[in-house]
């Protein structure tokens, strides 16, 4: 067999598993939204993101082919080469993209320069959000970029985000000195070990869920109304029995990471 008949195989292989793991996250995150308490979990189905951080195009387009159409990337660089990708746009003309990494300060013009980018979900400083209010203006976006303010819950220092209080300020500063971004929610990546405890429930993702709370408070707005991202791979269904309205989810579809070299 020749090394590109070879490749071909592989491919074709990691296709047809990363259409049938779409369809088992989504039967688990059905599964897991059925049997959470009707007063904890979300109004509506959680969405799934599907982090695609490091994979092929040949991936996100299999995904998109079962119908799954956000998906998340970590990095602003490999963000910008796929949404802009000539196959991408032609085969999956209403993906939808989240960017879920950390954001140095000379790439968010680059940032608010992608057309589909649906959300941008962690939003960690009021510099940062005024900054993308600026860039977002002058690329003049048909619609306004959906932003969550993101929520260090875990108080672990390699983690990025805000403190409670923190997130639910920078929120009132968006929704009232931000005209092109529209406040959504509120991210936060919990602990996986909380998430493993034997009580089923993470603090991390109370406490995300108390940040809204104290948003709402301070806002009138209806928790309803603001999203909770929450969980990924290893926890999205303790996630979901909480409240989220949104998990990422990447190994379980894609399988591990491939490193960046």
């Amino acid at each position: 067999m020749s090394s590109s008949t070879s490749a071909d195989s592989t491919m074709s292989s990691a296709i047809a598993d990363v259409k049938e793991n779409v369809a088992t996250v989504l039967q688990r995150i059905t599964a897991a939204y059925e049997r959470a308490d009707p007063n904890r979990r979300a109004s509506s189905m959680p969405r799934l993101v599907a982090v695609s951080k490091t994979k092929p195009l040949e991936l996100v387009i299999a995904c998109y082919e079962v119908g799954q159409r956000h998906f998340g990337e970590n990095y602003v660089q490999e963000l910008d080469d796929k949404a802009n990708n000539e196959q991408i746009n032609e085969l999956c003309p209403d993906i939808k993209w989240h960017f879920i990494g950390t954001v140095q300060t000379n790439k968010i013009p680059k940032l608010a320069s992608i057309p589909n980018l649906f959300c941008l979900e962690t939003v960690g400083s009021e510099k940062m959000a005024k900054n993308l209010n600026k860039a977002c203006e002058k690329e003049s976006r048909s619609e306004r970029l959906g932003v969550m303010v993101q929520v260090n819950t875990s108080a672990e220092e390699q983690k990025g985000g805000l403190t409670l209080d923190e997130a639910a300020e920078l929120a009132q500063l968006i929704d009232k000195s931000c005209p092109a971004l529209r406040f959504v929610g509120f991210m936060t990546i919990g602990s996986l070990e909380m998430s493993q405890a034997q009580d089923g429930s993470n603090p991390d993702f109370e406490r995300l869920a108390q940040t809204r709370n104290k948003y709402c408070a301070l806002t009138g707005a209806a928790p309803a109304s603001v999203e909770l991202s929450m969980g990924m791979s290893q926890d999205f269904e303790t996630a979901i029995a909480q409240g989220s309205t949104n998990v990422r989810v990447g190994s379980t579809i894609f399988g591990p990471r491939i490193k960046r070299t």
